[in-house]
C-alpha cells in the first residue's frame, strides 16, 4: 500500500463577472482543490505503479466533496478538469496515478457526467504553477467550457511530493461566443455531443 501523506489541502474560488464586457447575468464560478502529498515512489524506479491508483481514491472522493460544497453544492456544475505537479525527484508517470481516482471521484459525486475529465500535469519545482483544462461534464464538444484555471502553491510541491488537483466550473466563459454545440443542445449520449 502506497502512503500519500497529505501535508496541506487548499481551496481557491473565484466568481468572474465580466471579461472586459457587460456584467454576467450571473456570474461564473470557478474552483479548484489541491492536496499536497508525500510521493512514495520519489527518488526510485517502480516497475508497478497501478496499485497505488486504488490507495488515492478516498482521497479524491473527499477532495470531490470539499470542492463541491465550497461551490456551494452539485447543482449547476458543468464543467470539470483535473491535473498534477510532481516533484523533482519524481517522474511524470507519478501524477497519471491521478487519472482514474482525480475523474472518477469527480464523476461519482456529479451523477451523471459522460465526457473525459480534462487533465494536464508535470514534473516542477517549488511554486510552479499548472493551467488546469477544463471542459463539459457531458460533451467534450462545448466551445462555451474550453477554459482553464491556473493553480500554484507558494511552498510545494517539493522534491519528494505531489500535488494532486481537481477543478469544477458553473457554467461557460462569461463572453463565449464562438460558436459550435451550445449547452442546450447537449445529448450527453456518447461524451461527445
Amino acid at each position: 500500500m502506497a502512503d500519500f501523506r497529505l501535508r496541506k489541502l487548499t481551496i481557491l474560488s473565484e466568481e468572474i463577472h465580466h471579461d472586459g464586457g457587460p456584467p454576467a447575468a450571473r456570474p461564473r464560478q470557478r474552483a479548484a482543490i489541491l492536496a499536497l502529498v508525500s510521493n512514495p515512489f520519489a527518488g526510485r524506479f517502480a516497475a508497478e505503479l497501478q496499485p497505488a491508483m486504488e490507495d488515492l481514491k478516498p482521497l479524491g472522493l473527499m477532495m470531490s466533496a470539499r470542492l463541491i460544497a465550497a461551490l456551494g453544492g452539485r447543482e449547476g456544475i458543468d464543467g470539470y478538469g483535473k491535473g498534477a505537479i510532481v516533484g523533482a525527484a519524481g517522474e511524470i508517470e507519478h501524477g497519471a496515478l491521478w487519472h482514474v481516482p482525480g475523474g472518477y471521484a469527480m464523476r461519482e459525486h456529479l451523477g451523471e457526467s459522460r465526457a473525459i475529465v480534462p487533465s494536464a500535469m508535470k514534473v516542477a519545482g517549488v511554486g510552479a504553477g499548472l493551467d488546469v483544462p477544463l471542459g463539459h461534464i457531458n460533451a467534450a464538444y462545448v466551445r462555451s467550457h474550453f477554459d482553464a484555471i491556473t493553480v500554484a502553491l507558494p511552498d510545494g510541491p517539493r522534491e519528494g511530493e505531489i500535488v494532486f488537483v481537481l477543478a469544477m466550473a458553473k457554467g461557460g466563459r462569461v463572453h463565449s461566443r464562438m460558436g459550435g454545440l451550445e449547452v442546450s443542445q447537449v445529448r450527453g449520449e456518447d461524451g461527445l455531443r
